[in-house]
């Protein structure tokens, strides 16, 4: 019986998406960020990647808390749309007012996705984004860098994240 579920799931998985489907489902753990006109700070965090079979997108939302109080600090959610030549589309809206128009690519085989701005909404000072996720040994990690009016692009986010 195990077998004919798991071949059920993987019929319900849209073939735009099936390349991707090792991210789907929720995902926990700590990062830290830092930049030069901020202080550095920790955080946990929950990502979580859903899909509808018969959608060739999924929706991508995430959570951090501050990891001493627990109080929330950030939200973003949006929708990634891979493409079968190995593409990505990638829009994000963060709960700042922020919003990313990202393209980029994925390379499941080394379990990587690379994506970088091509427009940043509602920001007065940020100038570039680029995100890039790994998934390795069920581990998820990603590095965000960023780019603003005063600074090149560099660092600013990393976190290693856990499914659950």
């Amino acid at each position: 019986m195990a077998a004919g579920t798991a071949n059920q799931s993987e019929k319900m998985v849209h073939p735009a998406v099936k390349p991707l489907s090792d991210l789907l489902g929720t995902w926990k753990g700590e990062g830290e960020g830092f930049f030069p006109t901020i202080s550095s700070f920790n955080y946990s965090e929950e990502l979580q990647f859903t899909h509808s079979p018969n959608k060739p997108v999924i929706a991508y939302y995430q959570k951090t808390w501050n990891l001493i109080s627990g109080q929330p600090m950030h939200s973003e959610s949006g929708y990634w749309r891979p493409k079968p030549d190995g593409t990505i589309e990638v829009v994000i809206a963060q709960s700042t007012g922020l919003v990313e128009v990202q393209k980029g690519t994925y390379d499941m085989k080394e379990g990587v996705v690379k994506l970088k701005s091509e427009l940043v909404g509602n920001a007065s000072k940020v100038k570039e984004i680029t995100r890039v996720f790994k998934v390795e040994n069920c581990e998820l990690s990603y590095v965000v860098e960023m780019a603003t009016s005063l600074t090149d692009l560099q660092p600013h986010l990393r976190a290693s994240l856990k499914k659950l």
